[in-house]
């Protein structure tokens, strides 16, 4: 026997469905997950081999609240001592001119799929007395490829860490030859899609101490790189709950003076540039230092000094709220001890 459904009945249930689809009660689907921010640490053994500066970096960012973050890489070294995301790109003796001429880095990239590289590559071409002017070039190859590969492609390059193996007398020298010509290429490369930004991974770092065999970091050395990379890298994440999400802010800005090292005659300073805005971000800023008497700025790097005004580089003007960044400098004096230098940050 046919059955009949009374006609009210029906308007009701239809009613029905209606309502609950619109409370998320009829099989509505989960929100999705936030995709990770994934970052590739691209380079050589320093890196890679077994490159613990990494596992310090994730704990740092984990500790800071920078959770929502992934590691990627092709490799993955589990030797660090620390527990952390340990994929990588750190491929022992590579250099950086034979990886762009080879085209390795593409394929790399449409496996992981890297938001941010984190570039500490050059070291073997250094050491095999390649001119830095096919480094640079090298380097460019490569940042095409990156941005080939995600336009909005965030980069960090750092200028190498000191090298003195007993095996190269030259190599210290041209580390540092190689290393002065990094800021003006990544002037001259970054765009605010794509932004270059240098971090100075040489100034303070002693191959005495900080490596075992004058080249790979020994633990006192990644723990410098690590400190070194923190600031740049967390200037580009959003992380969990830093600060007061509470506060609008206007985007201001803080600045720190920190002695690096002190010998007759004169120190190296480096001076470390906060946004004091939870929310914020600052494109611009100038820190004004007022040096003990008898003191004297002599060089200036990732900045630009006029008297004694050191203003933003044009890689490291843009930080992001509740982040930092550092410029370093080196000063003569007539005084002895460690020097106290007023260091007044302004968003100019």
């Amino acid at each position: 026997m046919r059955s009949r459904r009374h006609p009210l009945l029906a308007t009701f249930l239809a009613a029905l469905l209606v309502f609950a689809a619109g409370f998320g009660l009829a099989g509505a689907p989960p929100a999705a997950a936030a995709t990770p921010i994934r970052i590739m640490p691209l380079g050589d053994s320093i890196t890679g081999s077994p490159g613990c500066w990494r596992s310090l970096l994730w704990n740092q960012l984990q500790n800071a609240g920078y959770t929502d973050i992934d590691f990627v890489g092709t490799l993955n070294a589990q030797s660090c001592a620390l527990t952390h995301d340990a994929d990588n790109e750190g491929h022992g003796g590579f250099q950086a001119t034979a990886t762009a001429d080879q085209n390795l880095l593409p394929g790399w990239l449409a496996t992981t799929l890297p938001d941010i590289v984190v570039m500490h590559f050059g070291t073997n071409d250094v050491w095999s007395s390649i001119a830095p002017d096919a480094i640079l070039a090298a380097y460019t190859k490569l940042v095409g490829q990156m941005r080939a590969s995600n336009p909005a492609m965030k980069v960090l390059v750092a200028q190498l860490i000191p090298i003195n193996p007993s095996s190269c007398a030259e190599c210290a020298a041209r580390t540092v030859a190689f290393n002065q010509r990094i800021p003006a290429w990544a002037d001259g490369i970054t765009t605010a899609q794509s932004p270059v930004t240098v971090v100075d991974q040489w100034t303070g770092f002693d191959t005495a101490t900080d490596t075992y065999d004058g080249v790979h970091p020994n633990a006192a050395g990644d723990a410098k790189m690590a400190a070194r990379w923190y600031p740049a890298l967390s200037a580009l994440l959003t992380p969990g709950s830093p600060g007061d999400p509470g506060d609008p802010g206007s985007g201001g800005c803080s600045a720190s003076f920190r002695a690096v090292s002190v010998w007759q005659g004169g120190y190296q300073g480096e001076v470390t540039v906060t946004n004091t805005s939870s929310t914020a971000a600052i494109s611009s800023w100038a820190v004004n230092l007022v040096l003990p008497s008898g003191s004297q700025l002599t060089q200036v790097w990732n900045g630009t000094l006029t008297g004694t005004k050191v203003r933003n580089a044009g890689w490291n003007g843009t930080v992001t709220a509740g982040a930092s960044t550092t410029f370093g400098f080196l000063a003569s004096t007539s005084a002895a001890g460690t020097p106290s230098v007023t260091a007044t940050c302004s968003v100019s």
